[in-house]
């Protein structure tokens, strides 16, 4: 395995993990008409710091801008929808971020709307995970080359030291295994 690929892999199983916690959160605000505020702005800041910043920053500065030099570039093209979907993401937890205040509060239409927006994005985010790790990075495995392997995982980790910050990555996953410890949801990296 390709370690930068292997390392954004690795990064979809903590983002399935909050995918869990998020679904969840989601099922409970519609059967109660009332959003857990606290856990639900907890996993919002995760999509937005770990999934959205971290992850897909790591793909569109540097994983991205490789493979559109093999080819992989075309206005249709995988890279293309990827990119597409994380716009889409972002939408989505912005409609959810919108309703927070008032699905807290109870309010039907904002419950019903978070509860769209929230199960719009956790079936996007796992159908995206699902074409980048299956075809995407199946393709990417083919024609990264291991010199520009270590200049990823070189670049990966400048991205999180100067745009991240430090400890923002131990951050993120500290507050995913509490989001899994509240809701029951298996840890992406074990239990300890």
């Amino acid at each position: 395995m390709i370690k930068s690929l292997d390392i954004l892999m690795n990064e979809h199983r903590l983002i399935e993990q909050v995918l869990n916690c998020l679904e969840k959160i989601v099922a409970r605000c519609d059967a109660e008409g009332r959003l857990d505020k606290e856990s639900a702005q907890q996993a919002l800041d995760f999509f937005r710091t770990f999934a959205d910043r971290c992850h897909h920053g790591k793909e569109e500065a540097h994983l991205f801008p490789l493979l559109e030099t093999r080819g992989m570039g075309s206005p249709c093209g995988p890279l293309a929808v990827m990119h597409r979907e994380h716009e889409l993401g972002r939408l989505y937890v912005q409609g959810m971020s919108s309703t927070l205040e008032a699905a807290a509060a109870g309010e039907p239409d904002a419950v019903r709307w978070f509860v769209q927006h929230g199960q719009s994005y956790i079936r996007l985010l796992r159908e995206h995970i699902g074409k980048e790790d299956h075809c995407l990075f199946n393709n990417a495995q083919r024609v990264v080359t291991s010199h520009e392997d270590r200049q990823l995982v070189a670049a990966y980790e400048k991205f999180e030291a100067e745009e991240m910050g430090q400890g923002t990555h131990e951050q993120c996953v500290s507050a995913a295994n509490e989001l899994a410890q509240r809701y029951g949801v298996l840890r992406a990296w074990g239990q300890s």
